[in-house]
């Protein structure tokens, strides 16, 4: 058997390694490249492909993998939503996910951003990169004097929860399944209320239909006055229009943005943040409030080590029994 892995970074190579020897009947080949229309020649002659990127993967790539029989799929990360599902269901395709690799990973990140956001540590770098040691005007706000939004109670925004109620926050959640485990923690609310009473929301909500540009113009005009932004789950779910203009008229306080609508053209890359081509994203990693980070919540040892063992574990019971726990249903 062999298992072809597209996309693999130096830190991924200990842990598939680790996996093959656990796994001396499977052959393993790797390439640093993501899979497009040329690359998807590379993985001939394999019966399964492991696969992680944010960029969307091909139609052409899909045809062509199915054309050379390779029609079992693995995805080292929770997202689908840049594969294109009517195609690879027509195709044949069986394609799992990574659900879980770990959720303290992006809540503990969530959390960071947001005590940085409220010690505004971004303003206080950039006055002492000017040799400015003052205390004064930027005086910070305590985690214990705050009303945090959970928006979604899965795995993330559960161990999010349990996180800032550790910290002596109130917690107030939407979910559309309540979490029994966050009973006496948190307490469950409309959406529109949870608009209305948080001081620092956070997101913990997939990209679909009903989520995309979910804080717009209207729900910004109902939240309080200098609110603090967190999203670490999809870029899609934030207008950035509407977020700039939030952000200048001071509804929105400061912002901690994990994940951007257009962020496969500045994330993992090196840039000149000024001419790239993306206006949103000039306006906002200039202001001192707003602290943007290229997409890396998940960016654990512990995390990567699961996201390799699970995912080629997945594709491996793909190719010997025709399904997997990991199964994703489209």
């Amino acid at each position: 058997m062999k298992i072809y892995v597209y996309g693999v970074y130096s830190d991924e190579v200990p842990y598939i390694k680790e996996w093959q020897d656990e796994h001396p009947e499977v052959t393993v080949e790797t390439t640093t490249e993501l899979l497009n229309e040329k690359s998807v020649q590379l993985a001939k002659g394999s019966d399964g492909v492991v696969v992680f990127q944010q960029k969307p993967y091909p139609d052409e790539a899909l045809r062509q993998l199915a054309l050379n029989g390779i029609t079992k799929m693995s995805l080292r990360n929770v997202g689908v939503d840049n594969i294109n599902h009517q195609l690879a269901t027509e195709l044949g395709f069986q394609i799992t996910n990574v659900p879980v690799y770990s959720p303290a990973a992006i809540a503990e990140f969530s959390v960071t951003q947001a005590l940085n956001l409220l010690r505004r540590t971004k303003e206080f770098y950039l006055k002492l990169a000017k040799g400015d040691y003052n205390w004064a005007p930027h005086i910070a706000k305590e985690m214990n004097k705050q009303v945090v939004g959970i928006v979604g109670t899965g795995n993330i925004g559960s161990t999010a929860a349990k996180i800032f109620a550790g910290f002596g926050a109130k917690v107030i959640a939407y979910s559309r399944h309540k979490n029994k485990e966050l009973d006496g923690i948190v307490e469950y609310v409309s959406l529109e209320e949870l608009y209305k009473r948080a001081t620092i929301i956070s997101l913990y909500l997939p990209h679909v239909p009903a989520t995309d540009k979910m804080l717009n113009k209207e729900t910004f005009s109902m939240m309080r006055d200098g609110v603090l932004l967190i999203n670490t789950a999809r870029g899609p779910l934030v207008d950035e229009e509407a977020l700039i203009a939030a952000l200048d008229s001071g509804k929105v306080g400061g912002a901690a943005l994990d994940v951007m609508t257009g962020e496969t053209k500045i994330f993992n890359q090196q840039i000149d943040e000024q001419s790239v081509d993306y206006n949103e994203f000039k306006n906002l990693v200039k202001r001192p409030n707003v602290l943007i980070t290229p997409h890396i919540a998940f960016y654990t040892d512990q995390a990567i080590k699961n996201m390799v063992k699970m995912s080629l574990s997945a594709n491996l019971d793909l190719i010997t029994t025709g399904t997997s726990d990991k199964l994703v249903k489209f």
